[in-house]
């Protein structure tokens, strides 16, 4: 009886650990866009500019925690702004995109390692994946995407950039990661 007590246990223990972790992007503001076209794990998008927080990538936590300092008050009005999805890595920096509460008036960060930027509309293909963020998944969601691009006559109108969803406790298999490409309008 101890035996079936403790499998059971188990069980509930997992089965609740990955529900909260399934819902933890839940509740977040995502950025909003337009779905073109789908095809299984590809779409095509169309983004309204972005209002942005952006800080240097670097290699370890800090690039995120200059932002979450940003957004947890540390701006020049030592205001609160709600997280959002999905935090972009572009141009070799890592972006927070701006809740639509604040986007006409967002608060100027306070550290000048915190830049508000805009991301211009665009029209965009996207590969989503799941798993670790690593270059290589990265290095190979891109090459599937540009390869679904030729096969669908797509052409690239700018630079690669990633999207990424969950923190880094969701596991890999539950992950919603992507690639996008900026593209010319059909």
């Amino acid at each position: 009886m101890k035996k079936m007590f403790t499998i059971v246990t188990s069980l509930l223990v997992i089965a609740f650990t990955i529900a909260a972790c399934a819902t933890s992007r839940s509740g977040y503001e995502t950025a909003p866009y337009k779905v073109i076209r789908t095809d299984g794990d590809f779409e095509i998008r169309e983004y309204p500019e972005l209002k942005i927080a952006t800080t240097a990538r670097e290699g370890d936590n800090s690039s995120f925690m200059r932002l979450f300092r940003y957004i947890d008050g540390g701006n020049v009005e030592k205001e609160k702004i709600a997280m959002t999805t999905p935090v972009f890595m572009v141009d070799g920096k890592m972006a927070f995109v701006v809740p639509e509460k604040h986007k006409a008036a967002t608060p100027a960060p306070a550290s000048d390692q915190v830049i508000v930027d805009t991301i211009k509309a665009q029209r965009v293909a996207v590969h989503r994946f799941s798993g670790s963020r690593s270059k290589d998944s990265e290095t190979q969601a891109l090459a599937k995407l540009k390869a679904w691009m030729h096969a669908n006559k797509l052409t690239e109108a700018g630079a690669p950039f990633s999207a990424y969803y969950d923190p880094p406790w969701t596991p890999g298999f539950m992950r919603r990661n992507e690639v996008l490409v900026p593209i010319t309008p059909e």
